[in-house]
């Protein structure tokens, strides 16, 4: 099996929204994507597994000791040789996979945010670094892109977050700040008992809130002449949207059940995206064409 193979095998087998973004995409932005993605899902599961928490700490410092070897030419892992076919193309810096990595030894070590400002962090680390390095893959013309791949790579976590609650709390983790279930009168117990108050419906309304927040943030960032450039990002916010929307049709009940969308869901979105996105650019075009 090549690395570029693994790589396709590890981003196809986790059923996330990103692979069907990825498809549109030329071949080389295709694989330098799949490789970024598949470093990502390597690192979470080993968060994610039953090991112990020192054996999980004792191969995220190994992946420490890749990246350095990545950089120096002398990559081991498939994946991070498959990174490595890219970096002369796209400008992957060092310092955001360890961002990347940091953002995992978080998961390790922290349980509990006291507010926003220090769950911030942790959705940078592993969110917003990584839509930073996919619009580094994508390709942009004007730097705002950047803060548009920040804010959008915030969403993203932050409806991660509103859709895992229960799922999360199992593994005793909880990504709503405290300071918020003390202003909306939740407990952690009553999430742990998947209790789904008034006040917890209220609750996750003020997350889905900041999550629609930076997903507007973003669009108003993004910069016309590098949106189609982007839009395999585009495609996964919509997906990512069209999620958030099937979460406060079911009430928001986070706590019975993962409320997902489909494949074929996410296979019609992502083809209506992309037709929108070819004729606005095309329209766009004519217009610069035209002077305008």
């Amino acid at each position: 099996m090549t690395p570029q193979e693994y790589c396709q095998n590890k981003a196809a087998q986790s059923g996330s929204s990103f692979y069907y973004s990825f498809l549109i995409l030329p071949q080389d932005k295709r694989d330098a994507i799949t490789a970024l993605y598949a470093f990502c899902r390597e690192v979470d599961d080993i968060v994610d597994s039953r090991s112990e928490d020192h054996i999980k700490h004792v191969k995220l410092a190994w992946w420490r000791d890749e990246i350095g070897r990545l950089f120096n030419g002398t990559p081991q892992h498939p994946i991070s040789r498959a990174i490595a076919q890219h970096l002369e193309h796209f400008n992957l810096a060092e310092e955001y996979f360890l961002e990347i990595l940091d953002g995992m030894s978080m998961d390790m070590d922290v349980a509990r945010y006291a507010s926003f400002r220090e769950l911030s962090l942790y959705c940078y680390r592993v969110a917003s670094v990584v839509g930073i390095l996919s619009a580094e893959i994508f390709g942009y013309q004007d730097r705002q892109t950047l803060k548009y791949a920040h804010d959008l790579g915030m969403a993203f976590q932050l409806t991660n977050i509103i859709r895992d609650v229960y799922e999360d709390i199992q593994r005793d983790r909880l990504y709503l700040p405290q300071d918020e279930l003390q202003q909306f009168g939740v407990t952690v117990e009553e999430i742990r008992q998947q209790r789904h108050t008034p006040a917890f419906a209220q609750l996750m309304q003020h997350q889905i809130d900041r999550a629609n927040s930076y997903y507007e943030r973003a669009m108003h960032e993004l910069p016309e002449i590098d949106r189609y450039a982007q839009r395999a990002g585009l495609i996964m916010a919509e997906i990512y949207r069209a999620l958030l929307r099937e979460i406060v049709s079911a009430d928001k009940q986070v706590l019975t059940h993962r409320i997902a969308l489909s494949p074929l869901q996410k296979l019609w979105i992502a083809w209506k995206t992309r037709r929108r996105e070819t004729k606005r650019f095309r329209r766009w075009t004519r217009q610069q064409a035209n002077g305008g």
